[in-house]
């Protein structure tokens, strides 16, 4: 255990940082979950309206530094690839 007052805090802010940030990834694999569950069910219309929430999470996180910039571009980039690929 931390003994140093400074040494508590951050402990303590390491462990508010570690939840917020393990719910916004979660977040993440919700609505990316939906776009790929629109897919699979043929629903153009959904799967645009769940691409476009997933892109805006996906982007948010990023610039918070929860998963890197380049991650979150991959990952819309598939979404976008795999909803216009739908006939």
């Amino acid at each position: 255990m931390a003994n140093h007052a400074s040494a508590i805090k951050r402990q303590k802010q390491s462990v508010k940082r570690n939840a917020r940030n393990r719910a916004a990834r979660t977040r993440v694999k919700n609505v990316v979950k939906a776009v790929r569950a629109a897919i699979k069910n043929n629903d153009k219309a959904a799967a645009q309206e769940q691409l476009r929430l997933a892109s805006s999470a996906l982007s948010r996180i990023a610039g918070k530094g929860v998963i890197h910039k380049k991650n979150a571009s991959r990952k819309v980039s598939r979404l976008a690839k795999a909803v216009n690929a739908m006939a």
